[in-house]
């Protein structure tokens, strides 16, 4: 049996505290059997959520102590998160892990985590918004912050809220077996192709670059998606030399202008896929891919997964997909 101790801190995402339970929890009810003993630990025994998702007052049976026993530690995220975390829930971690558990974050919980110094000079990731600040807090980490969850074996951290759902089905897994994860999946309706290395599938704002001068050549760029525009081709709309607009471009828009290009061809597939019936050979026209395996390559490459797939899992309503997922004989489950 593996005892799993979720870290109740005040400001916790309710959400993020119980899923391991969630899927913990319906491990054992698929076996019929107790592989996991779930417990939700808090200073003190009491702790309280983040008010800006429904804050409330919970009590917990175990303390901090109850790490002591644990084989598994979940820290999920919590909104006070850059603040330094108490000298004794450090210390309390790092004795844990010196022992052998194995430790887990789950979105921002990373800080706290890192916070330890055990992650130092490993691959994290945590949520792809708060990815740069973990970086700058924390540079002697390779903060990642494109993937759904990294395994380093004792220490392993995930993305935003909902990554923490594959991360716990990635464990189930590796402890129990595929048929028990997919058995686990499908019961709390999960998609089960999810593995690590999936993207995170984050918003891009749109460049505007407001102040700046390339806003005409953006739009105008918005507006000819469909057709294959060149660097040669773009600079003279821009009315400046190649060398000029990939200056400007770094200065105003963060990226190369053929990059800045490509993101936005891949969220206006991203946007299609989910909105609309059409089929890859004709949301590749639209994008200006030209061809399905031009496109393909690119989705991929872009989101860790492919557009049949990423519809399957984003397509609101697409019921049928959704059984495919819950029917499949088993997730896919790697490290990446």
């Amino acid at each position: 049996m593996t005892v799993v101790a979720v870290l109740a801190l005040d400001g916790v995402i309710p959400f993020e505290l119980s899923v391991p339970g969630q899927v913990f929890g319906t491990a054992n009810q698929v076996v019929d059997d107790v592989l996991y003993d779930v417990r939700v630990c808090a200073p003190g025994r009491t702790a309280t959520t983040a008010p800006a998702v429904g804050g409330f007052a919970l009590t917990t049976a175990w303390d901090l102590d109850a790490l002591g026993e644990a084989d598994l530690i979940v820290v999920p995220g919590h909104d006070r998160y850059l603040d330094p975390p108490a000298p004794a829930l450090l210390a309390a971690l790092r004795d844990a892990h010196g022992r052998g558990a194995r430790l887990a974050s789950v979105c921002v919980g990373a800080f706290t985590l890192a916070a330890t110094g055990l992650l130092a000079d490993l691959r994290v990731t945590t949520h792809w918004r708060c990815a740069d600040e973990l970086a700058r807090r924390h540079p002697d980490l390779h903060v990642d912050s494109k993937v759904l969850f990294v395994d380093n074996g004792s220490l392993v951290t995930s993305a935003g809220v909902a990554a923490g759902l594959d991360l716990f089905l990635h464990l189930v897994g590796q402890e129990q077996g595929a048929t028990v994860a997919a058995a686990t999946a499908r019961h709390t309706v999960m998609p089960l192709q999810r593995d690590g290395g999936q993207a995170q599938f984050i918003d891009h704002p749109r460049a505007d670059a407001p102040g700046g001068t390339l806003g005409p050549t953006l739009d105008w760029m918005r507006a000819e998606l469909a057709r294959p525009l060149t660097l040669d081709e773009i600079a003279r709309h821009a009315a400046m030399s190649v060398r000029t607009l990939n200056r400007r471009f770094r200065a105003q828009v963060g990226t190369t202008p053929l990059q800045w290009l490509l993101r936005l061809r891949i969220d206006e597939a991203r946007q299609l896929l989910e909105a609309t019936d059409l089929p890859v050979e004709h949301i590749a026209a639209r994008t200006g891919f030209g061809s399905p395996t031009t496109l393909r390559h690119h989705f991929a490459r872009a989101t860790g997964t492919a557009p049949s797939a990423y519809r399957t899992t984003f397509r609101g309503g697409s019921h049928q997909g959704h059984a495919d997922l819950l029917t499949a004989d088993g997730p896919v489950l790697a490290r990446p």
